[in-house]
């Protein structure tokens, strides 16, 4: 399955915050450095999602807010977008 995200690193907590432009929201408490912020958005859909994070790829976006990313899972879509919203502040 594949997801749009636009992720705004530096927050001060990690969290699921509703949709920007049609994307998938997230706050990430990672600075953008190093990849850090990377590294937090792949651990921080897979907790959400119940999956391992190696089931997380990051497909486009490497140094952008904008990203698209992979997730391995037989859930459905709709169960993914429900669990992902579910968890929105």
């Amino acid at each position: 399955m594949r997801l749009a995200l636009y992720v705004q690193p530096g927050a001060a907590v990690s969290a699921v915050v509703g949709e920007h432009d049609g994307a998938l929201k997230l706050k990430l408490k990672a600075p953008p450095v190093d990849g850090k912020a990377n590294d937090a958005l792949q651990s921080t859909i897979a907790e959400l999602l119940g999956v391992a994070r190696r089931d997380v790829n990051l497909l486009q976006g490497l140094s952008s807010r904008k990203k698209m990313i992979s997730v391995k899972t037989t859930m459905s879509v709709q169960e993914a977008c429900a669990r992902l919203t579910a968890s929105a502040q």
